[in-house]
């Protein structure tokens, strides 16, 4: 019996990550991104130290098609700037920081059950 989730064709499944990189919907990506159902975004961070408030603003911009965004922090989950959870909380947005390979993971289950979810990744090697 075929368990394989239903995804709608041209959703943005994250097939693989690891080596600075992601393979998204047959596409290859180098360095962090910014999964939405329907896109992937480069994302210049290159390490959870170098997040800011304005590092999610293209998530935050898009308030009115995400509920939540999967942070995926690199290697290992870490908490986040107070700063940055209350911007995406004022813009409806819920922010859940994990480890990058849980995030993918998350945001495949979420992608399937069709949620309004974004997925902001750290690349690991």
């Amino acid at each position: 019996m075929d368990v394989t989730p239903l995804i709608p064709e041209g959703r943005q499944v994250i097939e693989s990550y690891g080596e600075g990189r992601f393979r998204i919907a047959g596409t290859l990506h180098r360095g962090s991104v910014i999964v939405f159902p329907e896109r992937t975004l480069a994302w210049p961070l290159s390490d959870i130290g170098e997040l800011t408030p304005e590092s999610l603003d293209t998530v935050a911009a898009a308030r009115n098609s995400v509920d939540v965004v999967l942070l995926g922090c690199g290697a290992k989950m870490t908490l986040i700037p107070r700063l940055l959870r209350e911007k995406l909380r004022a813009a409806g947005i819920v922010v859940e920081p994990m480890d990058t390979g849980a995030a993918c993971r998350t945001f495949n289950v979420l992608l399937s059950e069709e949620r309004r979810v974004a997925a902001a990744l750290i690349a690991v090697d």
